[in-house]
């Protein structure tokens, strides 16, 4: 298996700095993933929805630690790599938008 895309859009928050979507293969795609800035550094949380109960379950994610580790590090240097960008003055990062074309349009 092989990421063959993958999308960030950043954020202007102190703990959600980004959304992700990646591309499996050229064929399959998750989107909502989320990258946070932690406690102990930045991580990505899988796209999830809420219970009735409150509480959060994943709808995707890897099944073993090797896949989870491969798969956030590939997200957090495009994220990486986007901030570069903003540094650069190549883009710059706006407020929320559900509504993100950008984010959306070729999917």
């Amino acid at each position: 298996m092989e990421i063959t895309e993958i999308r960030i859009t950043l954020r202007d928050d102190d703990k959600l700095r980004g959304f992700a979507s990646i591309t499996l293969d050229n064929c399959f795609v998750v989107r909502g993933l989320k990258v946070i800035e932690g406690a102990s550094g930045t991580f990505v949380a899988m796209p999830n929805r809420r219970r009735k109960d409150g509480s959060f379950q994943d709808i995707a994610h890897p099944i073993n630690m090797s896949t989870r580790e491969w798969m956030e590090s590939s997200i957090i240097a495009a994220f990486k790599e986007e901030l570069g960008r903003v540094e650069r003055g190549e883009i710059t990062v706006g407020p929320h938008n559900d509504n993100d074309s950008a984010y959306e349009e070729n999917y």
